[in-house]
């Protein structure tokens, strides 16, 4: 679980600097893509944290 929390982070940040128009042509076409995201990456950043938050419920050391 904790991978795809790293993974959503990630895709959190790339729709962030999207939205920003940070990445040129490249932001273009992602923002193409999932305008909702780049309208709000918060909705992406929201469910890496329920992700590692689950991650860590689930976890057993």
């Amino acid at each position: 679980m904790y991978y795809v929390a790293a993974i959503l982070l990630g895709l959190a940040g790339l729709f962030y600097s999207a939205s920003h128009h940070e990445l040129g042509q490249f932001g273009a076409d992602v923002c193409s893509y999932g305008s909702t995201f780049c309208d709000s990456p918060v909705i992406v950043f929201t469910g890496a944290v329920l992700a590692a938050a689950w991650g860590m419920f689930v976890s057993m050391k």
